[in-house]
């Protein structure tokens, strides 16, 4: 970011013109965030370099709404400071923190602020936290925590004392509510421990032209409403089901047989023309009462399992299928393990289990149609040697840690310690598209393409998540939509309706995977605005 503000600078956008853009940025999300304004009591923490002047900047513009704004200064700008001069025009309270002992001012300012906006340090911050800005987000922080009803915390940039590179905290940062960060996000942002103290993410502009060089060559982005609205499917009037494509869906067994259900049930409400889901015999009955619309595969099964022979069953139903998900509640049977290497052709080897298919003599990786691989699906995948070159190209696998674990060898220690790399690395390695799910789920097509899914939510910490996740993807993927944006699409509606039903429950703790199912609508119509 330092480089792209640089080369705007030389290019004619200057240093003060950006800063004018950025304020205006931070100020229209909040507004957004907290209208009405008139009469709150908005405080800004404001630092001696640029990421305080873009604080005072949306200051001023919120005075403007009729704001009560005052100012806390971690060391004096100076009286040719323009954007003080406007303030003080405006009767701003300006204080500053060497004439404050003992922080006496900044406390009683955070005990009767509204909003308090963060605007101390912004992307060059480095850790320790030191000096006066030390002492100033220490005793506002102190002050928070004393405070019954705090208030909104906007931080601008990034948090103060987040190091936006590294993920690195100070102890005395304080947690936002909202992050207002400037031109592009940062990867801090979503590594732990500094992704906890993000809250809500939006990406405000500075006035860079989009296709600039310095933004326009990065490789990772921000899943964000606007730019994904161009993705989703249309949907014609004169339609039929065939349009939007048939889903197939091999599931469940007698241990999970709500699965398969949640699977199928999400294909649909995606917008997937037909959905079939091929389940061990046994279960059919016990699920599908609830899913009247979906089309039905009873398989061959053993102690409640998919056995082999259900691999042969299926083969006829690849031709005439858009898109196949297997994983969702199948268990650890080694009975469905060597049905998932009969499906992907591979050969026996004897006591050595499953080995790579001689290509030559089985069937082609192309045979099957676009896959998604879930769950069970993941870890028996993981047992096949050579795996990687039977699935088809791009297929979307979706693991969380613990699955992803397993299928790279890697500890989750490591996976979670800079999830971005982890899902790239392994995208690139194995020729897949991989969904590294959890708190920013990230989308990975290897080293040159990643998306982040900005949504953590605990209401997704359930039972059941992943199997509406897996197959939000598969219905999007069924409509045509090629493999990465599906995956992307498919996380950000399941993130959404993760918050939404929440909202509607009331609270995180008892929103149940079918919840996060049914919410998927709520997402959609949100997403298609």
């Amino acid at each position: 970011m330092r480089e792209v503000e640089r080369s705007a600078d030389a290019a004619g956008l200057t240093y003060d013109q950006m800063m004018q853009h950025a304020g205006k940025a931070v100020a229209q999300a909040v507004l957004k965030r907290a209208a009405p304004i008139r009469g709150k009591q908005v405080l800004v923490l404001a630092g001696s370099g640029n990421n305080g002047g873009d604080g005072l900047v949306a200051a001023d513009l919120l005075a403007a709404e009729g704001a009560q704004v005052a100012v806390y200064l971690t060391k004096d700008r100076g009286p040719d400071d323009p954007h003080l001069a406007r303030l003080r025009e405006r009767g701003a309270f300006i204080a500053v923190a060497e004439q404050d002992q003992r922080s006496r001012v900044l406390k009683l300012q955070v005990g009767k602020a509204d909003i308090l906006l963060d605007a101390v340090l912004g992307t060059g911050f480095r850790l320790p936290l030191q000096g006066a800005a030390q002492g100033a987000v220490r005793a506002a922080k102190q002050a928070l925590e004393g405070r019954q009803r705090p208030p909104l915390v906007v931080a601008v940039d990034c948090p103060s004392g987040l190091d936006c590179d590294s993920g690195e905290t100070a102890d005395e940062a304080i947690p936002a509510d909202l992050t207002v960060t400037l031109a592009a996000a940062k990867p801090g942002q979503f590594r732990p421990p500094g992704a906890a103290l993000v809250g809500d993410l939006v990406v405000g502009e500075i006035g860079l032209a989009s296709d600039h060089p310095g933004l326009a060559s990065v490789e990772l982005e921000v899943a964000e409403a606007a730019s994904l609205r161009s993705w989703l499917p249309e949907r014609p009037r004169t339609a039929h089901k065939g349009t939007f494509g048939r889903a197939l869906i091999v599931a469940g067994s007698i241990q999970y047989p709500g699965a398969a259900a949640l699977a199928g049930k999400s294909a649909y409400l995606v917008g997937a023309g037909l959905v079939t889901l091929g389940v061990p015999a046994l279960i059919q009955s016990m699920i599908a009462g609830p899913l009247p619309e979906v089309t039905w595969i009873p398989l061959p099964h053993g102690d409640g399992a998919l056995a082999a022979e259900a691999a042969a069953e299926l083969r006829a139903e690849w031709s005439r299928t858009e898109a196949v998900l297997m994983g969702p509640g199948f268990g650890l049977s080694p009975a469905t393990r060597d049905f998932l290497a009969e499906v992907l052709g591979a050969r026996r080897g004897g006591r050595m289990g499953f080995l790579a298919a001689d290509l030559h003599s089985a069937p082609s990786r192309t045979a099957l149609p676009p896959c998604v691989i879930d769950a069970d699906g993941l870890k028996l995948l993981a047992q096949i040697e050579g795996w990687q070159e039977l699935l088809p190209r791009e297929s979307v696998l979706t693991p969380h840690p613990g699955e992803m674990s397993i299928l790279s060898g890697e500890t989750i220690e490591v996976t979670q310690a800079d999830r971005l790399a982890c899902a790239t690395r392994w995208a690139e390695a194995w020729g897949q598209i991989v969904v590294l799910k959890g708190a920013y789920t990230v989308v990975a097509a290897g080293r040159e393409r990643a998306t982040v899914i900005p949504i953590a939510s605990p209401a997704l910490a359930r039972a059941g998540t992943g199997d509406v996740l897996a197959g939000a993807v598969v219905g999007l993927l069924a409509q045509g939509i090629g493999p990465y944006r599906a995956a992307v699409l498919g996380a950000y509606l399941h993130g959404r309706a993760g918050i939404l039903a929440a909202r509607a429950v009331g609270n995180s703790a008892s929103v149940l995977a079918g919840d996060v199912a049914a919410a998927l609508p709520l997402a959609l119509n949100e997403l298609a605005g």
